[in-house]
């Protein structure tokens, strides 16, 4: 499944009215943990294929969406149902350690 890249234009609809959840990965290009949390987040896209939706925010691109979720340290992986933030991950996490997270996170936040 290919990654939605999120800006102030396709965010309402890419995520607010999303039909399935949608994991944002908020990040910036000088983040060292940011860069090696892409890779780990484009390999699991294709895992979660039909269940969740994957996209990337850059905060040093968009800093006001950033703002609007109170991102205040990157990586931070969240899990947004229409638009409304369920959970959250921050920092990196290797492969399956994340996995095992968000499989939690989309189990509980499918209940709600």
């Amino acid at each position: 499944m290919a990654i939605v890249h999120l800006n102030e234009k396709n965010f309402e609809e890419e995520v607010k009215k999303s039909n399935i959840p949608v994991l944002i990965d908020f990040w910036a290009s000088w983040c060292g943990p940011c860069q090696m949390m892409g890779p780990v987040f484009e390999e699991l896209s294709g895992e979660f294929e039909g269940t969740l939706k994957f996209a990337k925010l850059s905060t040093e691109d968009h800093p006001e969406i950033a703002q609007e979720y109170a991102i205040t340290g990157i990586p931070a992986l969240l899990l947004t149902k229409a638009g409304e933030e369920k959970d959250r991950i921050v920092g990196f996490l290797p492969k399956e350690q994340l996995k095992s997270e968000i499989k939690r996170i989309l189990a509980a936040s499918l209940t709600n």
